[in-house]
């Protein structure tokens, strides 16, 4: 079958006016078959077949019937990398409900951001994670919400979903039909300009992730397939989760964080043949003292969430005699570029190349002034031409008018928001983005949500955060501020900066280094001029004493 007719044959599949989720995702599937391999950190492994899931999910989809949930709710969930995780999603879709990924990194004030702006009262949380729901200046007591935690052991009055399963009556829960343009997923942007954008992902978003597992990442039914991205994202949801459910193919996913020494055993012990991470996961395994083990099977690499640097596929090919193939992707849109593992579409790879279009996509450059694609090797806007592209499922944000600017006057263009160009032989490269949001070991980072937590310092009279170059992460947060008058700039308060950061929006995001100056450059309209900081602080950089 050509990519073509495959696009067409998943477009219809997920476009449907009446399908199942659940079916689309499980019951079809050959319940002996393996869909998740689920490592903890000891490295012991668990499997889930397709049988197990269908049941779980069931006796997990009657549990949340009983507090109320059903077509529409929003369900969000707190929790790690687990068979937990895997059969509350899909149990949410078996009831219709709406999925509510929520990073675990994210401390109350992230948490609740997305809460509200959701208006998800069910939340489905590991107990390590529960202290984040207590009320508190960070995190408004709602009255309404439900939170029902995995494991033993509850307090506060939490529901146990252990305990809920356990009293649920016995029968299957009846199916519930939708469409395609039913929601499936209510995820937030990085937050760049302003607050988040809420995305509802539509069921038909699937379908390019499926085409993108298959062509851009090359996996197979024979393939021993680990996206080591976080499901708390839409790269790791969808790449680790739904693409692989879609498609009937084993995933492989390993509980807490990222180490060299778990990746590489990980690695060995399952044989992993197709492995998709963050640059920064192979930045750290580069660095790292511990050594690339023998008897490795790997055969694809790929890497998606921030610019590829040169530097890792210098490493990979010495190391691993492989190259890591550079993806790009966007929340909104899903994974429209690749270079591709499917024998049909490789290539050899450009060093920067961001690849060609998924099948099912139709990209170009525009002028910075015009809407009209621009000659090849010429700078512009990065665009998707949303007529020409039948897995585009993006139209609005939730809150109608936002994606306005996101779409040329006439509708036909889908901007990007990168600045890059294209060859003679289509490759795409990417040169910058036209926005601030900063991209750390794989996660997008918006400013704003981090210089909001700043401010609310009393010392802090201003603030402006950057993503400043870091050989391991790509880029690491760092913040300038200005203070109130009378207040001394210290060691001290820039680790109170930083603590405040961690403990009110996320473990992960905090700043790595703080700044204090007199005044942050601005526009004459007001608009402070992150550009400038960013230069300055390459420019400082690029002096060892500086550093």
């Amino acid at each position: 079958m050509s990519a073509a007719d495959r696009v067409a044959e998943l477009t219809s599949a997920f476009t449907a006016p009446s399908l199942n989720v659940a079916w689309l995702l499980c019951d079809r599937h050959a319940p002996e078959n393996v869909a998740f391999t689920v490592v903890d950190g000891d490295g012991l492994a668990a499997t889930l077949t397709y049988g197990a899931l269908a049941a779980d999910s069931h006796r997990c989809a009657r549990a949340l019937r009983g507090l109320g949930v059903g077509p529409g709710d929003r369900v969000a969930t707190l929790m790690g990398k687990s068979t937990d995780l895997v059969t509350v999603i899909l149990a949410i879709w078996r009831l219709g409900a709406v999925h509510v990924p929520l990073f675990t990194a994210f401390a109350p004030q992230a948490i609740a951001l997305r809460l509200e702006g959701a208006g998800a009262h069910v939340v489905v949380v590991d107990p390590d994670q529960r202290h984040k729901l207590d009320p508190g200046p960070d995190m408004p007591d709602d009255q309404q919400r439900r939170v029902i935690v995995t494991g033993t052991g509850t307090q506060h009055g939490d529901a146990s979903l252990a305990a809920l399963i356990a009293a649920a009556p016995p029968e299957p829960v009846p199916a519930v039909t939708t469409s395609g343009d039913g929601p499936l997923v209510h995820m937030f942007t990085s937050g760049t300009t302003g607050k988040p954008k809420g995305v509802v992902h539509p069921v038909s978003y699937i379908a390019g992730w499926q085409v993108y597992l298959e062509y851009g990442l090359g996996v197979t039914r024979d393939s021993r397939y680990w996206c080591a991205a976080d499901p708390g994202w839409a790269y790791g949801l969808y790449a680790a989760v739904v693409a692989p459910l879609a498609a009937g193919i084993p995933s492989l996913l390993l509980s807490g964080g990222f180490s060299p020494e778990t990746t590489w055993r990980t690695l060995v012990d399952h044989q992993v043949t197709d492995f998709s991470a963050a640059p920064t996961v192979y930045r750290g395994l580069r660095s790292s003292s511990v050594p690339v083990p023998q008897n490795l099977r790997l055969e694809r690499l790929s890497s998606a969430g921030e610019p590829l640097t040169p530097e890792v596929n210098e490493w990979a090919g010495a190391a691993l005699g492989l190259t890591v193939h550079d993806h790009f992707g966007q929340t909104e849109v899903g994974m429209p570029l690749a270079n591709h593992h499917h024998p049909e579409l490789a290539r050899p790879l450009k060093a920067g190349s961001m690849g060609r279009p998924v099948p099912g996509w139709s990209l170009t450059v525009l002028a910075d002034e015009k809407d009209e694609p621009v000659a090849p090797g010429v700078l512009g806007r990065v665009a998707i031409d949303v007529a020409a592209s039948p897995l585009m499922s993006f139209r609005e944000y939730q809150i109608p008018g936002q994606a306005d600017a996101k779409f040329t006057a006439d509708g036909r263009w889908y901007l990007t928001g990168d600045a890059g160009r294209v060859d003679a032989d289509g490759e795409f490269f990417f040169s910058s983005r036209d926005d601030d949001v900063i991209i750390m070991a794989g996660y997008r980072i918006g400013p704003f949500e981090i210089e909001s937590v700043l401010a609310q310092h009393p010392a802090v009279a201003e603030c402006s955060v950057i993503g400043a170059p870091d050989e391991v992460r790509g880029e690491v947060i760092e913040a300038y501020v200005v203070l109130r008058d009378g207040i001394d700039a210290s060691p001290e308060l820039a680790t109170e900066l930083q603590l405040l950061v961690k403990t009110r929006y996320a473990a992960h995001a905090y700043p790595r280094r703080i700044h204090f100056i007199d005044a942050l450059p601005k526009t004459p309209s007001g608009k402070t001029q992150r550009y400038l900081l960013r230069r300055r602080r390459q420019t400082e950089l690029a002096t060892p004493e500086s550093r």
